[in-house]
């Protein structure tokens, strides 16, 4: 699961991204709304932390800017404005989840938890297909029980696909969720990533389908 956090304080910042780490989350930082606006371009993410006091474009300026692409990333906002005029505006915006600063950092992994969750349509803890389950509370995809060992690469693409199972992800949404700002991926390697995953998941009785000019279809073997 990637997370993409906005927020100036560096402080704040490297303290919350070690905590979400802790918890199994990738997490990207942005300092600034303008390189935020940027990253959110060419990038995929399960969730968006949004500071709004930001140096150089207002946080809500990111809000407005992500949802008139149509885009549709949950989105946390978490600031020190709590004037209920500040929160209403925010959610008008299309913010997902309004937070507060100070705050208790359970509480904050428990809020990005339950968007990520609803976001993805409301997954329990674990999704199974076949002999496949995915943990997404510890965040590794499990055989019977025992973990797949995959490399990240791969473990990001299955996930994407499992998140979305018995639906077409597209290629594009693969590269993105996969892509990181000094290592930009191509259509190349997601072929090699889905090639390696076919090899494991075929003995699975779990395929992975080519849509053509659409994307990928996780679903399981017809003579599973």
């Amino acid at each position: 699961m990637r997370i993409l956090l906005v927020e100036d304080d560096a402080t704040l910042a490297d303290g919350l991204s070690q905590a979400l780490a802790e918890s199994g989350y990738e997490v990207v930082c942005a300092m600034s709304g303008a390189y935020a606006d940027g990253v959110l371009l060419s990038q995929s993410f399960d969730l968006v932390i949004l500071d709004l006091g930001l140096p150089d474009m207002d946080g809500l300026d990111v809000l407005q800017k992500l949802r008139a692409r149509k885009n549709a990333m949950p989105v946390l906002i978490l600031t020190a404005r709590e004037g209920l005029d500040d929160r209403v505006k925010g959610l008008e915006l299309g913010g997902d989840d309004y937070m507060t600063k100070p705050f208790e950092l359970k509480e904050l992994e428990a809020r990005v938890h339950a968007l990520i969750r609803r976001s993805y349509g409301g997954f329990s803890r674990a999704i199974v297909m076949g002999r496949l389950t995915l943990d997404t509370q510890n965040h590794q995809v499990l055989v019977d029980e025992e973990p797949l060992l995959l490399s990240p690469r791969e473990y990001g693409v299955l996930e994407a696909l499992l998140l979305q199972a018995g639906r077409v992800v597209s290629k594009d949404k693969v590269v993105k969720r996969l892509s990181v700002r000094q290592e930009e991926l191509g259509d190349n390697a997601i072929e090699v990533y889905v090639h390696r995953l076919r090899r494991r998941l075929e003995p699975l009785g779990v395929r992975i389908r080519t849509v053509r000019g659409l994307g990928y279809l996780l679903e399981k073997s017809p003579d599973a």
